[in-house]
């Protein structure tokens, strides 16, 4: 498995309050063992609004982990080339906007944005609520590559994030426990439109959210999606952050039993001919 969003919290590096409130730690050790029930050979460690713009902590956590481990990160908009392209040969992939959380000027954001992809192809990781997306759609849009966290937070967003994913936007089958959506409706809609687009995500150690991952959370994935759900699991997050996908024996079966599916499970509709 990939584990595409997980949040590591290390006492070693500096934190910021946020809304009053600081993590308790959740380090690589915490997570290995919280997972251990887990194949998990890879993943993606996202920084946090806790965090801010320091890059300590998730050079020592890619050092910790190994190669098949990716960064997400906040940057400073006058971060210089040369850094940017530094904390890419160390395995960031990603530049997250935090739009939850914190404020941000959407202008200043995209011109970064596009920067960073012109200079690390990097793409861009949107946390945001449901009900900003639409007013933000048409900017958004505009990024060459993106992926939602926690499918976008609501079933008010569910039109627009289906409207992106139609048009190649990725997203984080994450935080189950944080989102006011009927999880099963829009982790089917979303395959339906693009298989490629499900990413899975544990979103450890699930802070603040109203309830952190669940074991069951991997088999709610598995009884939607059915025969793709490696796809969820592993495959989309691998190819979406360039690193290779493995291969599989012939012979092996779905980690959880699937129900039955309706139509082929692969099938790409466009958003319109959904029912």
């Amino acid at each position: 498995m990939f584990d595409a969003h997980v949040h590591l919290i290390d006492p070693r590096f500096p934190l910021i309050e946020n809304e009053g409130f600081i993590p308790p730690p959740f380090t690589v050790a915490d997570y290995r063992k919280r997972m251990s029930r887990f194949d998990i050979d890879g993943g993606a460690v996202v920084s946090g609004s806790f965090q801010g713009t320091d890059q300590g902590f998730l050079r020592a956590a890619l050092a910790e982990l190994g190669d098949s481990w990716v960064g997400v990160t906040n940057l400073h908009p006058e971060i210089s080339d040369a850094e940017i392209v530094e904390l890419s040969r160390v395995g960031v992939r990603a530049l997250r906007f935090n739009l939850k959380r914190a404020a941000g000027d959407i202008a200043e954001l995209t011109m970064l944005a596009l920067r960073v992809y012109e200079l690390a192809r990097w793409h861009v990781e949107l946390y945001i609520d449901g009900s900003m997306l639409g007013s933000l759609e048409p900017v958004i849009s505009k990024l060459p590559l993106l992926s939602i966290d926690h499918m976008g937070m609501s079933d008010e967003c569910l039109p627009y994030l289906l409207n992106l994913v139609d048009r190649g936007a990725k997203v984080k089958a994450s935080g189950f426990g944080r989102v006011s959506m009927d999880v099963r409706t829009a982790l089917r809609r979303i395959h339906t439109v693009n298989p490629g687009a499900l990413m899975f995500g544990s979103d450890l150690p699930g802070t603040r959210a109203g309830r952190p991952f669940r074991d069951t959370d991997v088999e709610v994935i598995g009884e939607v999606i059915g025969p793709d759900v490696h796809l969820v699991l592993e495959d989309n997050a691998r190819a979406f952050y360039g690193l290779p996908i493995k291969a599989k024996p012939a012979e092996a079966a779905p980690p959880t039993r699937p129900l039955p599916a309706i139509g082929q499970p692969t099938l790409r509709l466009g958003r319109t001919d959904l029912p």
